[in-house]
């Protein structure tokens, strides 16, 4: 049976503060623990002003306060960013007050030019050459395994769930190779979806943590009463992507009726490109979409991405979507 969890990049809304982004993130955890997902997660992204959620394990902590159940984690903490030491503090920290809830799901790329390298104090395009030793170090110095010269306290004997993320066959090997559970970020970068899974799976060496493959694949979802207005809702954050893409990103606009009819062929490639990944519509479209990406990728769990204008419209998507898709794997 696929479970279904809940990715917020903790969007800021124009006309709206981070004050309120983070209370609207909080809101759709305990929404996302009252429908049944397993686990929400928060992406770490840093000098953009759409989204809020910089402070990973800040926002995490609040979270946790806020539920009680679910599983709470990071979709994920770009690793080159850190030092493993202080990423294990930290989630050693969080695996201390939320035992048993705590994800950490890591990633390589840098996603920093070099001014933001340098208020990071790092050359983030060698850090990730690194990347690999450093995912090592840090679940080192939770377990133990390694005779490290320095214990991190909080850290040393905690266990979170370590995840490895990643758009191409690099994270794919690398998850492989160390056994971890394997989460691919197919709703911005699906290129290498399947190669990635496929190698995921057939290069898989079992591990204290994990004895079989574990797949996630995050796709955007959108659902409302009228396909029309669940393309509406898409449209905010469709119109995020282009400007991202375009080199001017922003907080999250409005939606925008037929707003893909408005953009030139290359934007509308794009985001036709992206939407392999994609459901929106109605609770029976979505449900059937999703039943047709897991056929295609037999992903253990779905990540449900996709950024709202109106806090409120997410949540109700998220309903439909759960009442859609739990009402089908009940009748199967």
């Amino acid at each position: 049976m696929t479970e279904f969890s809940v990715l917020d990049l903790v969007p800021v809304r124009e006309g709206s503060s981070v004050g309120e982004a983070l209370t609207a993130a909080t809101q759709l955890a305990t929404h996302a623990e009252k429908v049944g997902c397993k686990r929400f997660w928060v992406a770490e992204h840093h000098a953009m002003d759409g989204i809020a959620g910089g402070a990973t394990s800040v926002v995490l902590a609040h979270i946790g306060n806020a539920t009680s159940t679910i599983r709470i984690g990071s979709g994920g903490i770009m690793l080159p960013n850190h030092t493993p030491f202080q990423i294990a503090e930290q989630f050693g920290t969080l695996d201390a007050l939320f035992p048993g809830r705590i994800d950490l799901g890591l990633g390589r790329a840098p996603g920093a030019g070099p001014e933001l390298q340098r208020a990071l104090r790092k050359n983030l395009h060698e850090a990730s050459e690194y990347f690999p030793q450093d995912v090592v170090e840090l679940r080192a110095l939770f377990t133990g395994d390694i005779d490290l010269p320095v214990k991190a306290t909080p850290g040393h004997g905690a266990n979170p769930e370590l995840w490895m993320l990643g758009s191409s066959l690099f994270g794919a090997q690398l998850a492989a190779k160390l056994g971890l559970p394997y989460a691919f970020a197919a709703h911005f970068a699906p290129d290498h979806l399947d190669s990635a899974l496929e190698v995921y799976r057939r290069q898989f060496q079992p591990s204290e943590a994990l004895q079989e493959p574990h797949v996630m694949v995050a796709m955007n979802v959108f659902a409302a009463e009228t396909e029309t207005e669940a393309r509406r809702l898409a449209s905010s954050q469709q119109q995020s992507f282009v400007r991202l893409r375009s080199g001017s990103p922003g907080k999250l606009p409005p939606p925008i009726d037929d707003y893909t009819a408005t953009l030139p062929a290359s934007a509308r490639a794009m985001l036709e490109h992206v939407g392999q990944a994609a459901a929106v519509g109605t609770p029976a479209q979505v449900r059937a979409q999703i039943e047709a990406f897991v056929e295609r990728t037999r992903a253990d769990e779905i990540m449900l991405c996709g950024a709202t204008y109106d806090p409120e419209a997410r949540l109700r998507s998220l309903d439909l979507t759960m009442e859609a898709c739990s009402a089908s794997q009940a009748a199967a």
